[in-house]
């Protein structure tokens, strides 16, 4: 008996452990927006909705961000000697996830809700998701994060979305709760969601 329970608890925890990653469906590649409409567009935005932002529209920013484009692993944006050593984490009220761009995944990092980080203008308050892009390669770091949130930038511009690169965060605590790396560091945030 002894043994049949702690065999349960045991793929309880499992399954737990499972459960706390989200696979993503596939990103939504239909918006025929033209990429000069989606320049003209673009703007930084301060006004945002406290709606949340849903599984298929947050897989396909996240795609545009850094997503795998080719069958050889490649990305929407260049990498300096193709090392792909940005990541792109995603702060939401249900915790802090790593976007696995292979695997098409969020990795849930924290269970905990850290926006506050982010919240230090009264703008920020009703921002449901913030990306926060990290990296190692320090002649390279910046250009990928830029690449990665122009991306973004464009993407918010072509759906009707809000967004803005922000570099105004709590800038001690938020790679401690991401508890990076040694050789990783915070680079920039970005505030995406629904405009109000």
């Amino acid at each position: 008996m002894k043994k049949t329970i702690g065999v349960m608890m045991t793929g309880f925890i499992v399954s737990s452990a499972m459960a706390a990653d989200i696979k993503l469906p596939e990103p939504d590649k239909t918006n025929t927006t033209t990429l000069i409409s989606a320049l003209e567009q673009r703007h930084s935005d301060r006004e945002f909705s406290d709606k949340a932002i849903d599984n298929q529209t947050l897989s396909t920013v996240l795609w545009a961000a850094f997503g795998v484009n080719r069958k050889d692993g490649k990305r929407t944006i260049p990498t300096a000697l193709d090392k792909k050593d940005l990541n792109v984490y995603v702060f939401n009220k249900d915790g802090i996830w790593l976007y696995d761009a292979n695997e098409n995944l969020l990795k849930q990092q924290s269970s905990e809700n850290h926006l506050d980080l982010f919240q230090l203008q009264d703008y920020m308050k009703p921002v449901s998701t913030v990306l926060v892009y990290t990296g190692s390669a320090e002649d390279y770091a910046a250009m990928h994060a830029g690449s990665a949130y122009q991306n973004v930038e464009l993407y918010a511009a072509a759906n009707n979305m809000a967004s803005i690169v922000r570099g105004y965060y709590d800038r001690e605590k938020v790679p401690e709760v991401l508890n990076l790396p040694t050789d990783q560091r915070v680079i920039i945030s970005q505030a995406i969601g629904w405009k109000k």
